[in-house]
């Protein structure tokens, strides 16, 4: 059930007291550990949960810690549809979000943290929004997630954060806006069926979009093979966010979160849409072989490292 109740002036020492020991589980590989959400906003109303984003020299060294936060009491859940995070959940009253140094969501977050702290008006807007949502959707979680995703991105930009998000399409809004870019950018001019379209919910497919504050600007869709090979089959960005780098950095999260899950290849089949982005960004004729597949389909590909 979703519970929205006024700020507990416990909250940071609380917070203080869990992250103390958390350094300690995460060892020499915690860089910092910073309170974040709505608990580290004071007068802010708030679900009882303390957000707490550790920030980690490395990401995978991350899993040699798991037994240690077992430890504390702590179910380990992985990425848990984020990407490039590890995610730790204890009693539901406590969620540990690690990050790697770097990570833009880190930036976001504390940045958002630190508007809402100085700036009542939207403090008290959030709070009006978090209860009403509650209110309307006290057990569905997904939805009060969404109802408020519109307010923080516009407090995103308010506090000076513009990047870009990329995340696992999850919501009815992302499958039917992706579906609508493979059909308009891959598929009708070429008039043919969609040969992955009964395979969008197959853990082997890995879709994802980006997001500019609530816009889907872009996507990419890569498939898994067990051998620590992957192949793009689509990435794509909106024709009015071409030539912003947007694409080049897509391209560097997948490239990031295959080595974080230790894949050493990455190859995409040669097509005029993609060649010459792909080849700027270092790909180069590679031999794909798939026991599956058609091994004469060409290739362009790149080692990760």
């Amino acid at each position: 059930m979703i519970k929205v109740v006024k700020y507990n002036s416990m909250w940071p020492q609380i917070f203080q007291d869990e992250a103390a020991k958390i350094k300690e589980a995460l060892g020499d590989n915690c860089i910092a550990i910073h309170h974040i959400g709505s608990t580290s906003v004071s007068e802010l109303s708030a679900k009882p949960i303390i957000d707490i984003l550790p920030v980690v020299f490395s990401l995978k060294d991350v899993e040699a810690s798991n037994a240690n936060m077992k430890k504390l009491g702590y179910e380990v859940k992985g990425e848990y549809g984020f990407m490039l995070r590890r995610f730790f959940v204890k009693e539901n009253t406590f969620h540990v979000h690690v990050f790697e140094q770097g990570d833009p969501e880190i930036e976001r977050h504390l940045k958002f943290r630190n508007w809402m702290i100085s700036h009542p008006e939207d403090r008290m807007a959030y709070a009006s929004l978090k209860e009403d949502l509650a209110k309307k959707y006290s057990d569905d979680r997904a939805a009060y997630c969404f109802g408020k995703d519109k307010f923080v991105a516009n407090i995103d930009e308010k506090a000076g954060w513009h990047g870009i998000r990329i995340v696992k399409a999850l919501t009815e809004h992302e499958w039917s806006t992706l579906k609508k870019f493979r059909e308009e950018y891959f598929y009708k001019h070429k008039q043919l069926p969609d040969p992955y379209i009964n395979l969008l919910n197959d853990p082997a497919h890995v879709h994802l979009v980006v997001l500019k504050k609530t816009d889907i600007i872009g996507y990419a869709h890569i498939e898994i093979y067990p051998d620590n090979k992957s192949v793009i089959h689509f990435i794509f960005i909106s024709e009015n966010k071409r030539n912003k780098n947007i694409g080049s950095e897509l391209l560097k999260f997948i490239e990031k979160w295959l080595l974080s899950r230790d894949f050493k290849n990455l190859y995409s089949k040669i097509s005029p849409e993609t060649l010459g982005f792909l080849q700027k960004n270092g790909f180069q004729d590679m031999q794909f072989n798939n026991a599956v597949g058609n091994n004469h389909e060409k290739f362009v590909g790149k080692l990760l490292t």
